[in-house]
């Protein structure tokens, strides 16, 4: 072999490859993951943790479920308190276009609160625990103020601006009453906006809905009697209730999302933050409305 260095090196190539499918394929086993194979019929597992904030890798595998010809029906677990409004509602967007070539079912988890119940409407069959938290049906948008703080320590602000609503939000300047209006105005916009969407996701008229959509939550059981949800159940019960509206069949094959490349680095970065500094420094700021429950 000492002759042969490229036969080595191939070899040791070849070894290392193996080696790193045969850890990749266990982990799938004993993360009670499927791995995906094109044959058969399945049931795709969507996933919601956390709060909603970038979009973009969701849309990513409703997408690829959506175009699978093995995937028969679709289950979304929630686990949710909400979060940007314009995220939840892209996700929104991709699950009725989802919901309209193949069953999508709901399952809840501890949470489906404001904008993770945005997402629960697009199913076809929405099941909640018992003990669910979910509805929170409302907007908000909160500003800190500063003004006293930098008073204290000598610190204020110059602006110089084109319109009189271009610094709207400022930590360094009172709100005055027409910002209020303005604000308002917005939020109740897009709360109409997702009042819109549950009324025709659940198929309830609006004036039925209205006692219940001012930010109140409520639990799974609650949601059952007032018509939020249709079932109450496990997310075991949601799996077989896909598998026996798409014709699965018992005990189906569950497919879930390929995770993709992460970069190594950054995760490392990231957990060694959180870990000895106790920052998230994964989490995005959102600006702006939010469909987000900030009970807790």
């Amino acid at each position: 072999m000492k002759k042969r260095p490229f036969l080595m090196a191939s070899m040791t190539i070849g070894a290392i490859f193996l080696f790193f499918l045969l850890v990749v394929f266990t982990a799938g086993i004993f993360s009670g993951r499927t791995v995906v194979v094109p044959v058969g019929k399945k049931i795709g597992i969507l996933e919601v943790y956390g709060t909603i904030i970038d979009a973009q890798k969701l849309i990513e595998q409703i997408g690829e479920f959506r175009d699978s010809a093995v995937i028969k029906a679709v289950v979304l677990r929630i686990d949710s308190p909400g979060g940007g409004v314009a995220p939840s509602q892209e996700i929104h967007a991709e699950l009725l276009k989802l919901a309209k070539e193949k069953p999508l079912v709901v399952s809840m988890g501890a949470i489906a609160a404001s904008g993770g119940y945005y997402l629960a409407v697009a199913g076809e069959r929405l099941f909640a625990n018992p003990g669910s938290i979910t509805g929170s049906i409302g907007v908000i948008m909160s500003f800190p103020d500063f003004r006293e703080l930098m008073g204290k320590i000598g610190v204020k602000t110059e602006v110089v601006k084109s319109g009189q609503f271009k610094d709207i939000g400022s930590p360094s300047r009172e709100f005055t009453d027409l910002d209020r209006e303005l604000l308002q105005g917005m939020i109740d916009d897009v709360h109409a906006q997702f009042v819109q969407a549950i009324s025709e996701g659940r198929n309830l008229p609006v004036d039925r809905l209205r006692p219940f959509v001012d930010g109140r939550i409520f639990t799974g059981r609650q949601a059952l009697e007032i018509g939020l949800v249709d079932e109450l159940g496990t997310f075991n019960d949601a799996i077989d209730y896909a598998a026996k509206v798409s014709g699965v069949g018992e005990k189906p094959d569950l497919v879930y999302p390929d995770p993709g490349r992460e970069n190594f680095i950054e995760k490392l970065i990231q957990g060694a933050a959180n870990r000895y500094l106790g920052v998230d420094v994964s989490r995005k700021p959102m600006i702006g409305p939010q469909y987000l429950w900030q009970g807790y």
